[in-house]
């Protein structure tokens, strides 16, 4: 971020907005999106998932957001800011005569409270993947009926983006709930967002109502903003089932894939009744995995670990199944990333050199047997694992992973899980390897929360295990770095180091982003300089 040296100039709130979006958009209609899957919880303190916090950002703020076009800071529940000269302390004013959506009135000791259940030391409130980021924020000190002062313990170059992004709850909800409401708080969602939680039906989908009383509607630079009157949400996981049902009419927004965009959108009503969208723009990208359990001894050694990237023939999925749309991944984010080494090159499939590097770590076939096997702490063990995976679409890469490993006598499995499920699976770390996605995080990476070794008790995010001393040490030394160029540097070679220890057999980095529309849905541009920026898009009948 632009710690400490570049926010300086901006001491004092009341910095100026950006409006952003078409200021004339009529407000009404009704937005039909695919969620996918549904949340696997609404809390908002221990929810992990993309899913869920898609549905929390359109009913719960934080105290600044970044404009979607030029990603300075605006005003949202904090009217003001200041920064200290020194950068060691961030005081916030709060937006008057904001109101919960239960009537109750938002104050200084919601936005306390809502840090304060972060840092809470004993995990009560399950907040471990979160941790991280606040870890360098020594307290939160209410210093006025209205304003709040957060004193920082040591140097972090990310300190003031994660206080003024801190998600607000209400604490009359959130604080010391019995079992009972936290069963609720599962379910249900209070904010003081521009929507109100209608309905959530897991067998049906989520309806978002649009909140008549948000703050945002007073204010001229929020024109053009939210202008849904209803936004529904459907769970279908099915990509090919999503786009039968918006040649329908049935829904309006999708997400795409290379392989749909490419195969899966062309007919009478695409260009004419429904639009496809291949666009580009500066910000976050996701990334593919298949990651292994490091505390399974089957996965120890990374000459193991590196046979099965051998055996994971990229390039033919790339060509095959994207169209050559995306790259082979190097390493632990997307590679057109800054902070991502352009001198890690993807390792290449290599069913010989697997074999190889296999017979040097001990695995042989027996007389009799069809797969590899070893000793492995006086017992023997044979070289197979399941995969477990979220998405049936998603299977059809793994099969050509699996008869190529069985070819050198691994045995793989692919085992297509529900997601609450597998959810919970990740959580109690009860599985042997993993196929899964992260969604990219922020522009200034910070790789805390899935490398560190801190972040694998509590159900953190670093579910596979991963531990190495010497990424901990670039780690802890590149969040107190506030030049970007350092930084950069410093964290470069944790990604080179990560990737060299191969905890995941890294998949793919897409060059493009994909959506389709209906052909009701008005909107500015296909993208944004940071985003798509659905939330500016409007309804034109």
């Amino acid at each position: 971020m632009k710690l400490y040296a570049l926010v300086l100039s901006l001491l004092l709130g009341a910095q100026a907005a950006f409006a952003t979006g078409n200021p004339n958009a009529p407000i009404g209609g009704e937005l039909k999106m695919n969620l996918g899957t549904a949340p696997t919880t609404l809390n908002a303190l221990s929810s992990t998932d993309f899913n869920s916090s898609q549905v929390q950002s359109m009913i719960l703020e934080t105290l600044l957001n970044r404009n979607i076009d030029t990603r300075e800071w605006e005003p949202a529940l904090a009217s003001e800011w200041k920064i200290a000269k020194d950068g060691k302390s961030f005081e916030f004013t709060l937006r008057p005569g904001v109101k919960w959506q239960d009537g109750k009135p938002l104050t200084i000791e919601d936005v306390k409270f809502s840090f304060d259940a972060i840092v809470e030391p004993t995990n009560k409130y399950k907040t471990a993947n979160k941790k991280p980021y606040y870890e360098n924020i020594k307290s939160a000190e209410i210093i006025a009926p209205n304003k709040i002062k957060f004193t920082v313990s040591k140097p972090y170059f990310d300190n003031f983006s994660v206080v003024a992004t801190l998600t607000i709850v209400p604490m009359h909800l959130y604080k010391n709930p019995s079992k009972d409401q936290e069963k609720v708080l599962n379910k249900t969602l209070i904010g003081t967002g521009p929507y109100a939680l209608q309905d959530f039906d897991r067998a049906k989908g989520i309806t978002l109502k649009l909140n008549q009383e948000w703050w945002g509607r007073k204010d001229p630079t929020k024109k053009g903003i939210y202008n849904f009157e209803k936004i529904s949400m459907k769970f279908i996981q099915e990509t090919t089932i999503a786009i039968q049902r918006i040649e329908k009419g049935d829904i309006d927004y999708i997400d795409l894939g290379a392989e749909d965009y490419m195969k899966k959108t062309s007919g009478p009503k695409w260009g004419k009744e429904v639009i496809k969208v291949k666009t580009q723009h500066k910000g976050v990208r996701g990334y593919a995995f298949i990651g292994f359990n490091l505390t399974n001894p089957m996965f120890a050694s990374k000459k193991t670990r590196e046979a099965m990237v051998h055996l994971f023939n990229r390039r033919e999925m790339i060509k095959k199944f994207l169209f050559d749309l995306s790259l082979p991944a190097t390493g632990p984010l997307y590679q057109q990333s800054e902070y991502a080494d352009p001198s890690v090159k993807p390792f290449e499939y290599d069913p010989k050199l697997a074999l190889n590097l296999l017979k040097e770590d001990g695995w042989k076939i027996e007389a009799g047997d069809k797969f590899l096997s070893k000793m492995v702490g006086g017992k023997k063990v044979n070289l197979s694992f399941t995969i477990i995976e979220p998405d049936a679409e998603f299977v059809k890469y793994l099969t050509i992973f699996k008869e190529d490993a069985k070819q050198a006598g691994v045995d793989v499995n692919v085992k297509v899980v529900e997601w609450n499920s597998f959810i919970k699976l990740l959580d109690e770390r009860k599985f042997e390897a993993v196929r899964l996605a992260w969604g990219g995080g922020d522009l200034d990476w910070d790789p805390k929360q899935i490398w560190h070794s801190e972040s694998i008790a509590n159900a953190g995010s670093n579910f596979i295990g991963y531990k190495n001393p010497k990424v901990d040490k670039l780690i802890d030394e590149s969040r107190v770095l506030m030049d970007k160029k350092e930084r950069i540097k410093k964290l470069r070679e944790v990604y080179k180091v990560i990737a060299d220890d191969v905890p995941y057999i890294f998949l793919f980095n897409g060059k493009y982003f994909y959506y389709a529309h209906n052909k009701r849905i008005g909107k500015e541009k296909e993208a944004y300089t940071y985003g798509i920026g659905t939330d500016y898009w409007w309804m034109t009948k």
